[in-house]
């Protein structure tokens, strides 16, 4: 396929948003040795970019990606260095949802707990409102077949199509899918493991990541302080301070459906923002390189 001068800049151009998106997420905390971004092939919406097999803030160059088929995760090119044993997560997302462009896989030790203590985890800040009302948890325990390696990992385009499945999981059915191509989830849960973004862009991608993390820190310090409060009270009850609360997050005043909706617009139109502060953050540190210009 012959590319004019303004493909490869576009390419040029995702591939180094892609490197400082893995440096962002590194630099976040929300990746570390493990953990991935991907991002649909600009040129070729049937394939995909990861990184090969290093950790995410050592990425640095062309050289370090690998483009790969959505429709099975094999690589494009079959020379191509080794790569992640869960790219699955990334080509299964891409073939049910065409508006999507870019996805992240994410150990983040914040989010994990809510994946297996039973409280559900809320938007509790305007920055989380992408959450919605209620996150999937996918559970991989309840698709292992005999002779599987139960390791967590999602190793094959089967439990892939699984937890793809599962941004579309609303609680009460599977409905259609979101607007534009997308999902009505842009976040899932991992039993025991993490968490899985979409989005339409990379920025958009690592914002999500990023603050999904923070709204973990944030609802974990919430309720921390609520059982102090309440706990030390000597049986005194809290005062009614006139906000709704509710009772599936602990009795925290986490957002409406409305104020998720709005709030997701705004970060939006307004990604931009934290995207241009967190590339000078890590274009700072003297440990990441991007050597795409």
């Amino acid at each position: 396929m012959s590319t004019t001068k303004s493909d490869e800049l576009l390419l040029k151009h995702i591939q180094r948003t892609f490197i400082s998106g893995c440096h962002i997420l590194h630099y976040q905390r929300v990746l570390d040795a493990y953990g991935h971004l991907s991002v649909r092939h600009p040129h070729d919406p049937t394939t995909f970019i990861m990184s090969r097999y290093i950790a995410p803030g050592t990425i640095s160059s062309p050289l370090d990606l690998v483009v790969y088929h959505v429709s099975d995760a094999s690589p494009v090119d079959p020379s191509s260095p080794p790569g992640y044993s869960e790219r699955c997560i990334h080509s299964e997302t891409y073939k049910r949802y065409p508006g999507v462009h870019a996805v992240i896989h994410s150990h983040s030790e914040a989010v994990v707990p809510y994946s297996v203590s039973g409280v559900p985890i809320q938007p509790c800040y305007h920055m989380a409102g992408f959450l919605g009302t209620r996150t999937p948890i996918w559970d991989i325990g309840k698709l292992y077949k005999e002779g599987d390696r139960r390791d967590m990992l999602v190793r094959d385009t089967r439990l892939g199509a699984s937890l793809a499945e599962s941004f579309e999981d609303t609680g009460d059915e599977k409905i259609a899918k979101g607007r534009d191509g997308e999902p009505p989830n842009s976040v899932v849960l991992m039993r025991g493991h993490g968490y899985s973004v979409c989005a339409k862009t990379i920025e958009d991608c690592v914002l999500r990541a990023i603050y999904t993390q923070k709204n973990a820190e944030i609802q974990t310090t919430a309720l921390l302080t609520r059982s102090a409060y309440l706990g030390g009270s000597n049986g005194v009850a809290a005062k009614d301070d006139g906000l709704k609360r509710s009772e599936v997050a602990g009795g925290l005043a986490v957002l409406s459906e409305e104020e998720t909706e709005g709030a997701m617009e705004m970060t939006l139109w307004s990604a931009h923002r934290p995207w241009r502060l967190w590339v000078r953050e890590v274009e700072a540190q003297g440990m990441y390189v991007n050597l795409v210009i």
